[in-house]
């Protein structure tokens, strides 16, 4: 079942959403973009004559109430945006009387689920890796059904919208969607959008497809890494990963940033990428810094030259001509993560280079271009590029795993994967 087919009118839709904003000291929302993203499947319930109970989790605070995590901080934000006054109820599980009592066109937000253990199914207070833990999750797991089961009972049809969490199999995200019939669940309209981006990148991708990986790890991409060498033809690594693998290859890197255990695996990458005719490409020259901070002096070396004393912390010109080159001839690009370090500002103009880069083979050789992570998205939303490229996604860790080829528990829960 697809939102768009199902009519809402007299039902109770109880819908997943990722109200995960920040607040500022005060509880007002700082960003309320998450919460913008949610709103076409939210009207499009209540104008069908539905009511809808929202819920999300805020932040993590471990399965224990905690007042600067409550929900009940962004009610007017919420309110304001839906055009609705938005109920609050303030105990998740026992909404029982505040879903009861909504009418047609009316609004409830339950508070943080995360407030409840249950919600991510993880015990609490036991050591991990002991007998006691294995019995204790054992024990979890069948709390968590029960209330994923609580939650469903409070409404007629279930929809998720929530793709940051979309790789978690929680009870909201994932377990609650047994409750209800094929008929009666359904992903929410952000989530088809981010499902459907990246189908059009890892399926249907046109060619020439180019990744572009960046961040300062390579542990937390590698599974990336590996299954784009099945997809893409050319596959750019910048950022602080890059400095692995050109110490693996014998360069002299400085002080920058790598990991020494995880040379043998971008070795490994080198060569797949070699045998199966993937263009990989590393940066040539970086632009340096003699400590961490946004005013240390600058000096640009070849990337296999770096003095002692010096840190790469940028993509150089040389490097950035190369890679524009690249995107520039692609039909398909994949970004995530920056190929600098973007939060300080003088270290941020690569990143900056390649949202432009990025957004010009968009507009102007009809290339398709999915941006994803979280410098990554600032990074297009800074330069004003967000409406120039194909799809920017909300969820950082959800796209990775995705890109990965895992399955998303919380897609594969309604499409029945």
């Amino acid at each position: 079942m697809t939102i768009d087919e199902f009519n809402f009118a007299g039902k109770k839709a109880i819908v997943r959403v990722d109200f995960n904003v920040p607040l500022d000291e005060n509880g007002h929302v700082t960003d309320g973009t998450r919460i913008r993203g949610a709103l076409p499947t939210l009207k499009k319930i209540l104008a069908d004559g539905g009511a809808v109970i929202m819920m999300s989790h805020m932040g993590k605070p471990k399965g224990k109430v905690n007042p600067k995590l409550s929900l009940k901080q962004i009610v007017p934000n919420v309110s304001e945006r839906l055009g609705v006054e938005v109920k609050f109820a303030p105990d998740c599980a026992k909404a029982d009387a505040e879903a009861a009592a909504l009418k047609p066109g009316e609004a409830l937000l339950l508070e943080n689920l995360r407030f409840y253990p249950e919600e991510e199914g993880k015990p609490v207070g036991v050591e991990k890796g002991t007998p006691e833990y294995d019995e204790a999750k054992k024990e979890m797991k069948g709390r968590q059904k029960d209330f994923a089961k609580k939650l469903a009972s409070y409404a007629d049809v279930y929809v998720n919208d929530a793709f940051g969490t979309a790789h978690r199999k929680h009870a909201s995200t994932a377990v609650i969607a047994d409750y209800f019939d094929k008929d009666s669940k359904m992903l929410g309209y952000l989530m088809e959008k981010e499902v459907k981006a990246i189908d059009n990148v890892m399926k249907n991708a046109k060619h020439p497809f180019t990744a572009i990986i960046g961040g300062s790890k390579v542990s937390s991409k590698l599974g990336v890494i590996k299954n784009l060498l099945d997809k893409v033809d050319n596959l750019i690594i910048g950022g602080g990963m890059g400095y692995t693998f050109i110490k693996a290859q014998g360069g002299h890197i400085g002080n920058s940033l790598h990991e020494d255990d995880l040379m043998p695996e971008a070795l490994n990458v080198i060569k797949m990428a070699k045998e199966k005719g993937v263009n990989l490409s590393l940066s040539v020259a970086t632009v340096c810094g003699q400590e961490f901070t946004n005013d240390t002096p600058r000096k640009v070396f070849p990337i296999n030259e770096i003095p002692d004393g010096w840190e790469g912390m940028d993509a150089s010109e040389e490097s950035l001509e190369n890679w524009k080159k690249i995107i520039l001839s692609s039909k398909t690009i994949l970004w995530n993560g920056p190929v600098g370090v973007f939060e300080l500002e003088n270290f941020a103009h690569g990143t900056g280079e390649i949202a432009k880069a990025v957004a010009q083979a968009t507009q102007e050789n009809g290339a398709y271009s999915l941006v994803g992570g979280g410098d990554s998205v600032a990074a297009v939303n800074k330069f004003g590029l967000a409406d120039k490229v194909s799809y920017v996604s909300t969820g950082g860790g959800a796209m990775l795993e995705a890109i990965e080829g895992k399955v998303l528990p919380g897609v594969a829960a309604i499409k029945g994967e």
